[in-house]
């Protein structure tokens, strides 16, 4: 048995000149704030899938299909009271939906199928009628329609391949929206903008911009996360006339510095934001290496005895010599330590390490968010 603990040694050598800040590039407001009452519903209904290969529920492992199954027969004014169902081409069903803003009767969105039950694949499937239901209970669409589904399985007798997940699909433009969302935007007096990652100094300057087209006073930042708009000072026509105007007035957002950092895959993600302390750096590499070989004892020929194994480990620890620590400059930047550490061929997880340790030690100005 080989056991393996690495740990890459190297000494980090690092002369780093002092970097600037980089500014963001001006983004337009609609990208960096959410306006108050436009947003879409969720809907959600409960259906059935017909017309499966033979890859559709089993009714002992999942009965509420054949429930579902016996009320829609019963709908249409088919008598099954008693009846066993055993058929394999019907798949209980979940059937999702985002009903957007302003949405009106007589529209089309699409819409997403999981199979709740043991179903094998949905492909080639037909949703029928299904009503789709949000938070408040009324139904306000109703779908149906045939299943792309988004891959293949192929199963024989000793085995079997899938690829992607056939159990999932879509229905584009697959439901009729049947009720509207009460919601009167012409009339509101004024109107907030939620930014989607609350800050001061990116509200501030959403003010600002709005104020300086309009040039008067028509904005102002409510907290970090909220401006309002007053409709009635824009001297617009209506809401839906002033947030055509504001939403693509562009804006150099204040981004936070934060290091994202994903352990499974070794990726890094950071900001120019980032600032390092002054801080010493080392890295050590200790490899322990435990080899089992064990040798087998035989008694002579027609002696008497029996063969014993008799274990024999060999164990090593290897230690690269190291050169002492690297002293990282006050203000050096992020991105300059890690394409330091690359000239040094330092891999990705060991890199992680050091941003931990760099960071434990205080010295790492940034939130650092490990997933």
């Amino acid at each position: 048995m080989i056991v393996a603990l690495k740990s890459v040694m190297r000494l980090v050598i690092l002369t780093i000149l002092m970097a600037g800040m980089v500014s963001a590039n001006p983004v337009r407001i609609k990208d960096l704030v959410e306006f108050d009452g436009v947003r879409g519903n969720d809907l959600v209904g409960y259906g059935l899938v017909v017309g499966l290969n033979g890859t559709g529920d089993g009714i002992r492992n999942a009965p509420f299909t054949e429930e579902i199954m016996s009320n829609i027969l019963e709908r249409l004014g088919v008598n099954v009271t008693g009846e066993q169902f055993r058929p394999k081409n019907v798949a209980a069903v979940f059937v999702t939906a985002t009903l957007p803003p302003f949405a009106r009767a007589g529209g089309r969105i699409d819409v997403t199928i999981s199979a709740i039950g043991d179903a094998k694949s949905l492909l080639g499937g037909t949703l029928v009628m299904t009503p789709l239901n949000a938070a408040d209970g009324q139904i306000y669409a109703v779908a149906q329609g045939t299943v792309i589904a988004g891959g293949a399985a192929a199963e024989g007798e000793a085995g079997g391949v899938v690829q992607g997940v056939p159990t999932s699909g879509v229905i584009p433009a697959g439901a009729y929206v049947e009720r509207e969302v009460n919601f009167d935007f012409s009339s509101l007096a004024s109107l907030r903008l939620g930014l989607r990652v609350p800050d001061f100094t990116t509200a501030g300057r959403i003010e600002r911009a709005i104020n300086r087209d309009f040039g008067r006073r028509v904005a102002v930042m409510l907290d970090s996360g909220t401006v309002r708009l007053d409709i009635g000072a824009t001297r617009m026509p209506s809401p839906a006339h002033a947030l055509g105007r504001i939403e693509n007035i562009s804006v150099q957002p204040e981004r936070k510095a934060r290091v994202v950092v994903d352990q499974r895959s070794g990726t890094i993600v950071m900001g120019d934001e980032v600032r390092i302390s002054r801080v010493a750096v080392s890295q050590g590499n200790l490899t322990l290496r435990i080899h089992e070989a064990p040798i087998a004892v035989q008694p002579n020929p027609f002696s008497e005895g029996e063969t014993v194994i008799v274990p024999r480990t060999d164990a090593q620890i290897n230690e690269e010599p190291g050169i002492g620590l690297a002293e990282i400059p006050e203000g050096t930047s992020l991105s300059e330590v890690v394409a330091g550490l690359n000239a040094l061929g330092v891999a990705p997880r060991d890199m992680i390490d050091i941003l931990k340790s760099i960071k434990a030690a205080g010295a790492l100005h940034a939130e650092f968010i490990v997933h």
